[in-house]
């Protein structure tokens, strides 16, 4: 690799982890908004601006860095007392932040920052800034105090003996390591000792590599993962080891000059990586400071890595389908061996796929906070559940629905804060974004205590639509379907925000996309809650092999619940409707020969798949059930995109090409056929009825 290929990945490196801090420092902003004497979140937001600066500065990011520094000055002196947390300077930051993502972009290609939109926001900080500084009564400035949550995290002031020695390649990837020596300076008092034993000869001298190496002695009221975070950048082709020291040592100073003693303000910088990354579960193990638990890969590898995977488990199942033909006990025995060995090789990739939905969650505080101020209402965001994990391309995909749904709830279910007062309500709203698992899926759902959903009103606009006729009755689920329909709105008048009935079809056809599904449950006066119920995953799910004629499907395991037989006087007594007793219980069934068209003779004994859908409990009819498989998800292509009720193909081990169902939307298109009734997201017995007047 040539050095400005490393030079460039160090770059993307940055970008990517500034592209982190961002978000972190976002939410810590929006929560600031909430706790303005939060002495632990001010520090929070200066020490993440102060890492971006500084990056940014290492790396080429001049604007960006200059950009920031004045950011950083602002929130010196709100940690320092001299001013206070205004709603003015939490919008300026924020739209400072959105800036500073343009330059970020510029770098790799995109439209770049606004020159005036930057120059407009630095004007207002420096003017607050000017207008909320005080004048110190001493000739020099004091020592900067180190923030709340600094000291709680480090305790009292500890000495720290630091060994940092540039590899060969570090000056070659752009790093300056003085600068890395002066950025430890601002941690607290640093002495120093420049290390010139390796220089070479001069005939023998590189140019583009450092031979010196440093010795220092750190006091600081931080820990060591506030140290560590100085090179987070580059320690990877560098010597660090940071331990503590037993005895105060006076070194002599930088570039071999006389020993010095350099006390330094304790600026309580540069730990914003090390911090944050704690908050969202980690990166490095400080306990373990010379390995690396984890490595950043880009998506793409990762992406092509799961497709070999995929590509194995085929092979393995046609190695077991050779191995069953030859009877060859050697065969068998490796067919078995390699079957264990793609398992456990397909697990791990499947769980290096699963990210938590934190990030994705914590985006939309930026939104609700922009939507309250623009419509003039007051509401709080809440999350449960951010650990939740989710197939990466899954999550990719949720930003979208979920923005839609979150905008829909604060115009159109959310009153404002005088209406809700009327009505008993507290002033400040609540939206409450909620994810769990459930078996192979994952139920995320955006929950309001707004106004409700008006399922008369749904129902009088579907009519006036021509969608339904005036004297259908439906259950409220089904009511509560039309919003999903293209250009549905019941909003008297288009905002910016919504009405034009284009949010909720988005969503819709993300989550039909994602082979997901909807509930939606509202109570007049309380509230509104979607719940869209996603797969885990979208590339290889455990199956069970069924045989309808000579065609093969597949189910997914996770929504399969047991096998029964089904012979022909179980239908004779059930005087030939599709329904079965199962221990007591009446389920109805599906023959798929029938729902399909598969024109063959019908075997003596068939066999029931009972499977758990939304609906609740139905039986797929298949003439044999083969056994279970590992199924790779293969995209049935654009031409396609309109069958719901499959999910995508799979080739089996003898090169045959079976169709995966879907349950749900199997069991829903058969509703639909039954009933002639519109679009069911999700029935349940017993719902109330609402009949058109």
């Amino acid at each position: 690799m040539s050095t400005a290929d490393n030079s460039e990945s160090f770059v993307q490196s940055f970008r990517e982890e500034a592209r982190e801090i961002l978000v972190e420092l976002e939410a810590a902003l929006l929560e600031l908004n909430e706790n303005r004497g939060d002495l632990d979140l001010v520090g929070r937001v200066f020490r993440a601006l102060h890492t971006i600066k500084g990056s940014g500065s290492m790396f080429g990011f001049d604007k960006l860095a200059a950009f920031t520094h004045n950011l950083e000055t602002a929130y010196d002196e709100v940690r320092n007392g001299r001013m206070g947390v205004e709603p003015e300077l939490i919008d300026l930051t924020l739209a400072a932040l959105d800036q500073i993502r343009a330059m970020l972009e510029e770098s790799s290609g995109g439209k770049g920052a606004d020159p005036a939109a930057c120059e407009a926001i630095l004007s207002k900080v420096r003017q607050m800034t000017a207008k909320g500084a005080k004048p110190s009564a001493e000739p020099s400035p004091a020592p900067v105090a180190v923030a709340a949550d600094e000291t709680k995290t480090a305790g009292a002031s500890s000495s720290w003996k630091i060994h940092f020695a540039p590899g060969p390649e570090l000056m070659r990837f752009g790093a300056d390591p003085l600068l890395l020596v002066r950025e430890l300076r601002q941690l607290g008092e640093l002495e120093v000792k420049a290390c010139m034993e390796a220089i070479p000869p001069l005939a023998e001298l590189d140019p583009e590599r450092c031979y010196v190496s440093w010795e220092m002695n750190l006091s600081t009221a931080l820990s060591r993962d506030a140290i560590r975070d100085v090179f987070i950048f580059v320690e990877d082709s560098c010597e660090l080891q940071i331990d503590p020291a037993i005895d105060s040592v006076v070194d002599p100073l930088l570039e071999g000059s006389a020993a010095v003693e350099v006390p330094c303000p304790g600026d309580a910088v540069a730990k914003a990586l090390g911090e944050q990354r704690g908050e969202r579960g980690g990166r490095r193990d400080y306990d373990k400071p010379d390995s690396a638990t984890s490595l950043r890969v880009p998506a793409a590898k990762l992406d092509q890595f799961v497709d070999l995977v995929g590509e194995m488990v085929t092979v393995q199942a046609r190695l077991s389908e050779l191995a069953a033909r030859t009877e060859d006990p050697d065969i068998g025995a490796v067919s078995e061996e390699i079957e264990r060995l793609t398992g456990a090789l397909r697990e791990s990739s499947m769980n290096i796929r699963m990210v938590p939905i934190r990030a994705t969650f914590e985006r939309f505080r930026r939104l609700v906070h922009d939507l309250a101020r623009d419509l003039g209402k007051n509401v709080e965001l809440t999350i449960e559940g951010a650990e939740t994990e989710l197939d990466k391309t899954v999550i990719e995909q949720l930003s979208d629905p979920l923005m839609h749904l979150i905008r829909n709830s604060m115009d159109h279910g959310i009153e404002a804060p005088a209406k809700r007062v009327e009505r008993g309500k507290r002033p400040v709203a609540t939206i409450h974004l909620s994810a769990r698992h459930s078996g192979a899926s994952v139920l995320i759902t955006v929950a309001d205590d707004g106004g409700g959903i008006d399922a008369t009103a749904v129902l009088g606009r579907a009519i006036e639509r021509g969608v339904v006729g005036a004297d259908v009755q439906l259950t409220e689920n089904q009511v509560f379907a039309f919003i999903f329909e293209p250009g549905f709105s019941t909003a008297q008048k288009v905002t910016d925000v919504s009405g034009r009935g284009v949010g909720m079809d988005v969503v819709r056809q993300h989550v039909e996309s994602l082979h997901g599904s909807i509930d939606v449950a509202s109570k007049p006066g309380a509230g509104t809650s979607v719940t869209l119920r996603l797969p885990l995953t979208l590339a290889i799910i455990d199956g069970l092999l069924v045989k309808v004629g000579d065609a093969f499907f597949v189910l997914p395991l996770a929504n399969t619940l047991e096998c029964i037989e089904l012979t022909s006087r179980d239908v004779e007594v059930a005087n030939g409707k599709h329904v079965a007793n199962v221990r007591g219980e009446i389920v109805p069934y599906i023959r798929l020969r029938e729902h399909f068209g598969i024109v063959t003779e019908r075997p003596e004994i068939e066999q029931i798949m009972i499977v758990e859908t939304e609906d609740g409990r139905y039986g797929l009819v298949v003439d044999q059930v083969l056994g279970d498989c590992q199924t790779v998800i293969k995209s049935l292509g654009r031409y396609y995109r309109h069958v719901q009720t499959v999910s995508g193909a799979t080739i089996l081990g003898n090169g045959i090409v079976a169709l995966i169902l879907d349950p749900h939307r199997l069991v829903q298109e058969a509703l639909r056929a039954l009933t002639r009734e519109p679009r069911i997201l999700s029935a349940s017995a017993g719902a109330r009825t609402i009949k058109a007047t």
